[in-house]
């Protein structure tokens, strides 16, 4: 097995391996580690939820024995997390691998997290329980596309940004325009870059054709019915406390569940939105990937995957070359 390189050099290696969903992310992931002194951190905004395992391909208990993922299964899905504090987090747990003298191998497909980390954040003030509250009921009563409209006035660049029902984010942007007195746009714009102090290499895996990609999606979300997710869903609806305003239930697939729960659609339109949904995510990471620098594709079809992704490992000083 290669060792990774001496710990002293200035700033201590890194791997990012992002991909759309159901891409094979987690399988090369898994080979890294199991050849190559990796430790898996997860950017992945729905694996911190508990009790959410089948609609997020959450690892489960041999693979998490075979290589351990920081960073899921943190929170209740009532409660929020942010990608400031993914950052937090993901740098405490880079420093605890890097101190045992391993690479950290941040894996997922959620692009926000990986910006946040790469970048730094704007300094935002914290959430206030009270204006959110009292923005989510003007929201509930109103409709959102009435609450952006009320952003377009106060910030109209992130308005523009934010599609009219994107509750979550136009609220959050809201809520900072009335805590801090600045846009979303301003306090952004007063960001100071936090580099990163990790030398990076960036990996992507994807097959070439996107008609594969989709063929994959829709296999895995059949799998996933065959696994019990629409149970696992039930048991979320029967809690009580839960609402699909909330950031776990607005996750790909759950929101299907959930209007299924419902009785808003049937068990073969669910299944049908379900899929659309992952395409219209996978589609989404793509565009963010695309303009990702310094970013080294990988064909999920490549018999050689591992190989091939070592090469660039190793070209890049991640690890020495195999002795």
């Amino acid at each position: 097995m290669p060792a990774a390189l001496d710990m002293n050099k200035e700033l201590p290696p890194a791997i990012f391996l992002m991909g759309p969903t159901a891409s094979g992310k987690t399988a090369l992931a898994l080979e890294l580690v199991d050849n190559y002194p990796c430790e898996i951190i997860s950017v992945d905004s729905a694996l911190v939820y508990k009790g959410m395992d089948i609609g997020t391909a959450k690892p489960d208990a041999d693979m998490l024995a075979r290589a351990p993922h920081r960073l899921i299964d943190l929170i209740d899905p009532a409660e929020s997390y942010s990608a400031a504090s993914f950052r937090e987090d993901a740098l405490r747990e880079m420093a605890d691998i890097t101190a045992a003298g391993k690479v950290p191998l941040l894996v997922g497909g959620t692009m926000m997290y990986f910006k946040f980390l790469r970048d730094g954040a704007a300094d935002l003030p914290k959430a206030d329980d009270a204006v959110r509250e009292r923005l989510l009921a003007e929201g509930l009563q109103h409709g959102w596309p009435y609450m952006h409209q009320r952003l377009a006035q106060v910030d109209p660049e992130s308005a523009a940004r934010l599609k009219p029902m994107d509750s979550q984010r136009i609220q959050r942007a809201l809520e900072v325009y009335e805590v801090s007195g600045k846009t979303l746009t301003q306090l952004w714009a007063e960001q100071h870059q936090q580099a990163l102090p990790y030398h990076v290499v960036n990996l992507a895996v994807c097959p070439p054709q996107r008609q594969q990609l989709h063929d994959r999606i829709a296999l895995r979300f059949h799998q996933m019915l065959d696994e019990g997710f629409i149970d696992e869903v039930r048991a979320l609806y029967q809690r009580g406390d839960l609402n699909p305003e909330l950031p776990s239930i607005r996750a790909v697939g759950y929101r299907q569940a959930w209007d299924y729960l419902e009785g808003k659609v049937t068990y073969e339109e669910m299944t049908e939105r379900g899929i659309i949904a992952t395409r219209q995510l996978a589609k989404r990471q793509i565009t963010w990937l695309r303009s990702w620098p310094d970013l080294h594709w990988l064909d999920t079809n490549d018999s050689k995957l591992l190989q091939s992704a070592l090469k660039i490992l190793e070209a890049n000083a991640i690890f020495s070359a195999s002795s």
